[in-house]
């Protein structure tokens, strides 16, 4: 169980740079959501749906993220931002706060920034989704959108698969100029900068698309451009892709359908193929994944509460462990 404070009038805060410093391999955080998947499959989770507010523009999201995991004695919420316009004024297009829960007393044991665990376990759900989809000899990865969720899905692809290259896209050149030198120096993989997006789209054994989520997809991705065999991650939800290119997937996955279902209610995901399976389904051996080498698959993970109550816990052990945090009172 839980190592408490000595008092249980107390929680510790843990800012964006003491999470940073707790430093938890991205291995770890891939196997932490691969039990977690496992448990969901078996109906031994609860996740609802996340609600949401949309302050100021349908594009802009806070939503509340609460899940209960029983087998790692993990409860608690996140409260998550993402505002696409904040680019232009300077401040992060994701941010927000995580509370920890003891589960069997209900009382909060944490609260921290969710900034490194949002961007870890997103990339890390990819990793486990391409496991499962991709080619297990894909070397190639195409990255569309080269900002926090670009970075941390090459980390996560680059523990599971054999990777050599990038292809990165942005449309922004020097944010990719300087993805290119970011990724190269941290994992040594080549990384070509290209001008179009076709060009990190056609050629590459996996694709993830990792733009703004929007309502209205931009559908800049068209039908013929994603190679036979190639594996799709859509970070972005639909966004990216237009509709014929989405229905030549043979399979069409997703990390939760009953939260897909409730986004589509919502006005999104409004022209997409039909789901062949949810992540816990594949990860469990219910259903299975790639069947040949041909097969084009595409995952569209959502980000799930049980993604971040999968890892929360590890990051305040540690940080008790270490020292790191600050305590205060309820």
């Amino acid at each position: 169980m839980y190592q408490l404070a000595d008092s249980q009038d107390q929680l510790l805060y843990l800012s964006k740079a003491d999470v940073n410093r707790i430093n938890i391999s991205m291995k770890e955080v891939i196997q932490r959501l691969e039990i977690a998947f496992a448990e969901k499959a078996e109906g031994r989770i609860e996740m609802p749906p996340k609600p949401g507010i949309h302050p100021g523009d349908a594009d802009n999201f806070i939503h509340a993220m609460p899940a209960y995991i029983p087998a790692m004695k993990s409860a608690g919420v996140k409260w998550v931002s993402g505002f696409p316009q904040n680019k232009k004024r300077g401040v992060p297009y994701i941010s927000g706060l995580l509370i920890l829960n003891n589960p069997e007393t209900g009382l909060p044991l944490s609260v921290m920034d969710c900034v490194w665990i949002t961007a870890k376990r997103t990339g890390a759900a990819t990793a486990i989704a391409a496991k499962h989809l991709a080619r297990p000899e894909s070397s190639v990865v195409g990255i569309l959108g080269c900002g926090v969720q670009g970075r941390s899905n090459v980390e996560a692809l680059n523990v599971i698969f054999p990777l050599e290259q990038v292809i990165a896209y942005d449309i922004d050149p020097e944010v990719t100029s300087k993805y290119a030198s970011d990724i190269e120096s941290n994992y040594g993989l080549e990384v070509i900068q290209v001008r179009k997006p076709k060009d990190a789209v056609s050629g590459c054994d996996i694709i993830v698309t990792a733009g703004p989520i929007l309502k209205k997809p931009h559908a800049t991705i068209q039908a013929g451009w994603m190679d036979k065999g190639a594996f799709a991650s859509l970070v972005d939800f639909d966004s990216c892709w237009h509709p014929d290119a989405l229905n030549e997937s043979n399979k069409f996955c997703t990390d939760d359908i009953p939260q897909l279902l409730h986004y589509q209610e919502a006005g999104y995901f409004q022209d997409i193929p039909n789901i062949y399976a949810d992540l816990g389904e594949l990860v469990a051996g219910q259903k299975p994944g790639r069947g040949t080498p041909d097969e084009r698959t595409i995952a569209c993970n959502l980000g799930l509460a049980m993604d971040d109550m999968a890892v929360a816990p590890v990051v305040y052990q540690k940080a008790l462990q270490k020292g790191i945090g600050s305590w205060l009172e309820l």
